[in-house]
Parts: C-alpha cells; sequence; structure tokens
C-alpha cells in the first residue's frame, strides 16, 4: 500500500525550505500532498491558484499531487487516505505552536500522525514573509525561491 504524507501550509509562496521538506519527505513517502491551505483570515499575496501553480512549476509531480482544503486539516487528511501529515520545523520557536496542532490533530484523528522534520541549516531562517519582505524592498532573493517564484514576485511587485 501507497505511504502517503500531506504537508499543508500557505506557501504565499513557496520557498527552498518548503521545498528541502517536500524533497527530503519523499526520501520516506511514496506521495506527498502540498495542500494549499485556504485561510479567508489571512492576507495573502497570490491567489489559491497562483500558488498552486507556482508549486506544480517547481516540483516533482511524478510523486507530488498540489490540492487545496478548506476547513479541518485532519478532515482532509482522512480523505486523501493520508497517513502522516508532515510540518517543518525552523527552530524551537516553532515548537509550540505546532506540538499544540499536533495535539489537536491527534485527538481528532486518532490514526493519523504528525511528522515533523527540522529544515536543513541553510534555510532555518527563511520563511515566505521575509521573502515577500525583502523582495518588495528590492533585494535579491535567488538563493530563497526557485526562478521561477522569483519572477512572479518581481511581477507582483511592479519589479519587472
Amino acid at each position: 500500500m501507497k505511504k502517503i504524507a500531506v504537508y499543508p501550509g500557505s506557501f504565499d509562496p513557496i520557498t527552498y525550505g518548503h521545498l528541502d521538506i517536500i524533497n527530503r519527505g519523499l526520501k520516506v513517502f511514496d506521495e506527498i500532498i502540498v495542500a494549499v491551505a485556504c485561510n479567508s483570515q489571512k492576507k495573502s499575496l497570490f491567489s489559491i491558484e497562483e500558488r498552486m501553480a507556482l508549486i506544480r512549476r517547481v516540483v516533482d509531480q511524478d510523486r507530488v499531487r498540489v490540492d487545496t482544503f478548506t476547513g479541518l486539516l485532519i478532515d482532509y487528511v482522512t480523505r486523501q487516505n493520508a497517513d502522516v501529515i508532515i510540518r517543518g520545523l525552523r527552530a524551537i520557536s516553532d515548537f509550540e505552536y505546532e506540538f499544540q496542532i499536533a495535539q489537536m490533530n491527534s485527538s481528532l484523528g486518532h490514526d493519523i500522525e504528525t511528522l515533523f522534520m527540522m529544515t536543513s541549516l541553510q534555510y532555518g531562517y527563511l520563511s515566505s514573509s521575509i521573502v515577500k519582505e525583502v523582495c518588495g524592498l528590492r533585494g535579491n532573493i535567488d538563493g530563497f525561491v526557485p526562478p521561477e517564484v522569483k519572477s512572479a514576485l518581481r511581477l507582483k511587485y511592479g519589479l519587472d
């Protein structure tokens, strides 16, 4: 039976840190579903459709599926017949919040596990928010996002 994991997030935009988690996750799972969260409370730079299109352009689509969801993550994971939720941790400051979410998910979906993966050292400081800020201030983001994402960001900020 196929081992499927769900990697949820806003991915606004996807960064090399996200791709690091996806690529390392593929060493453990047969398929990863990158699940773009639809959160109306959060102000996003890119629409859901734009984020999904960018992700599809930079991942190996043979083993990575890109999707979106609303509602409870645990319900989505169950509908996808996945066993595991992958969560990336950059620093100890991420852990407390992620631990609370994992505990809640565990109480709602007893058969679903959460796997925490530490980002590789070179991406420990990287976040979508920082990338957007640096790009918006005309900084160099070459080492933070793939070229396709850089182009989309520059276009959003009217820099091209």
